[in-house]
């Protein structure tokens, strides 16, 4: 296709797409600080504050597999357009009871498990749409843009969720809503297919689908031994969000004041995120994926001072290499997976990573309702350990492909 002839730079659809997710991002971002800190408001309860966390981020190893059929099966952009409309309407369900002074527990649960699920579905669909609009050389690079993507709204979004609920409780999820308008103008903008044309092919049943995408990951021994380690990385990431808000409320911040703690994340991501395309070409990508592992582990500062600055300290080397890991395992796997199969593939894997993920801060609530945030940070550091172990050790990780394999001929 045309498009994906140009530069990033000058590739329209690219920046639309890329614009479009970043406003709908700092939206959902926004919110996601704001669900913890609104659960505490109305329940008191870390664990309840767990709970909810576990809600957003259990649909990805609950519907994930499913997401990646509906994405091959479907027109990748109406899937895309539904999803977003399905949120509008969710939250702004949570915006009307919040105005009547209705808001339950149960309510915010179940928007979080919705706003979540219909992330999940957008977010597959979206790997087949970049593959689309992109040169498959250049996709490593454009996943790395997308991490900065995300790295911006880590920085921008935070601080102003906290801000937003500190001026009203519904203020977040208000900007949120106007956020994800902008996302669908800008999908209904882009041009270029985001599949490729295919012969018809026969019906096949939901199974066999599933299992056609599972054997490809799971005949790469590299692709399936980063989505098991992840699986465990990206548990005490996503719980190490809730004990950075449960500490500094612990400590008397402000929710605004918790929000600009997390946005340094975003800071090192978004450094992380611009250098990351320098570092895949300094480092290999098995010395990539191992340092990323070991460089997690700073987290292990609080447990000899707990205290919430110790904690987002040693939690930087991690957010500032994140980036890197995920733009060279991601746009490695998105540039060799046959077209047909890229939702199935990418869902498979993003499911396998992420089924820790919901645990994370329903484990950490849990914790931090019964012994103290040091002996917690203490199993999350424990856990991080046993992993990097594992990684370093592991073969197919020790003989990782080359992102040279990608570059065109002649280049």
């Amino acid at each position: 296709m045309s498009s994906a002839a140009v530069p990033l730079r000058r590739n329209r659809d690219f920046i639309l797409l890329q614009v479009g997710q970043t406003l709908s991002t700092i939206g959902s971002q926004s919110t996601a600080i704001a669900y913890p800190l609104l659960t505490l408001a109305v329940t008191h309860s870390p664990a309840k504050a767990g709970l909810v966390g576990f809600a957003l981020i259990l649909p990805w190893p609950l519907v994930g597999f499913i997401a990646g059929v509906i994405a091959d099966r479907s027109r990748r952009k109406r899937v895309m357009i539904a999803t977003d409309s399905v949120r509008i309407v969710t939250v702004v369900s949570l915006i009307v009871t919040l105005a009547l002074d209705r808001l339950s527990f149960a309510q915010i649960a179940v928007v979080a498990f919705v706003e979540g699920t219909m992330f999940v579905l957008f977010n597959v669909a979206e790997f087949g749409a970049l593959r689309s609009i992109v040169a498959t050389h250049q996709l490593p690079v454009a996943v790395a843009a997308e991490q900065a993507r995300y790295s911006t709204v880590a920085l921008v979004a935070p601080p102003l969720g906290g801000t937003l609920y500190g001026l009203g409780r519904s203020l977040p999820w208000v900007a949120n809503a106007f956020a994800v308008l902008f996302s669908l103008g800008s999908l209904l903008a882009i041009r270029t297919p985001f599949q490729e044309e295919r012969d018809e092919e026969p019906e096949s049943n939901l199974r066999a689908e599933l299992a056609e995408g599972l054997r490809w990951l799971w005949g790469h021994a590299f692709f399936r031994a980063c989505a098991l380690l992840f699986t465990g990385s990206n548990l005490v990431y996503e719980g190490l969000f809730l004990i950075i808000i449960v500490v500094g409320k612990r400590q008397g911040l402000s929710s605004g004041q918790i929000g600009v703690l997390i946005a340094v994340f975003g800071v090192c991501s978004l450094v992380g995120s611009t250098i990351s395309p320098r570092l895949q070409r300094l480092l290999s990508m098995k010395q990539i994926v191992i340092s990323g592992f070991w460089l997690q582990l700073g987290i292990a500062a609080f447990i000899a001072e707990p205290n919430v600055y110790v904690l987002l300290a040693g939690s930087l080397p991690m957010a500032l290499f994140l980036p890197t890991a995920n733009a060279t395992v991601i746009g490695y796997r998105v540039a060799v997976v046959p077209d047909r199969l890229t939702g199935r593939v990418n869902s498979v894997a993003r499911t396998i990573a992420l089924t820790g993920a919901p645990f994370g801060p329903l484990l950490a609530g849990l914790m931090l309702g019964s012994i103290s945030a040091r002996a917690t940070v203490a199993v999350f550091t424990g856990m991080l350990l046993l992993f990097a172990v594992l990684g370093t050790t592991n073969r197919a990780i020790r003989n990782a492909p080359s992102l040279s394999e990608l570059e065109p001929a002649g280049t």
